[in-house]
């Protein structure tokens, strides 16, 4: 019930090439791939931007003394 079959595909195909035109489907396809990649680095990004701080109390000892 939630698989595609090769008639699915091809009805999909049919009325991309209706809206878009058979010379227009590999720019948009281009683009898609592009803003793909694009989001993909842009999520890299900020997950790396946001990662915790390794905690670090206990490396320096001097740190855990009172004054």
């Amino acid at each position: 019930m939630g698989e595609f079959a090769l008639s699915h595909w091809v009805i999909v195909l049919i009325v991309l090439i209706l809206l878009f035109g058979a010379s227009r489907l590999p720019d948009v396809a281009r683009s898609v791939g592009r803003s793909a990649r694009i989001l993909r680095s842009e999520l890299r990004a900020h997950d790396n931007d946001h990662q915790d701080p390794p905690d670090r109390s206990g490396d320096d000892p001097d740190q855990r003394r009172g004054p």
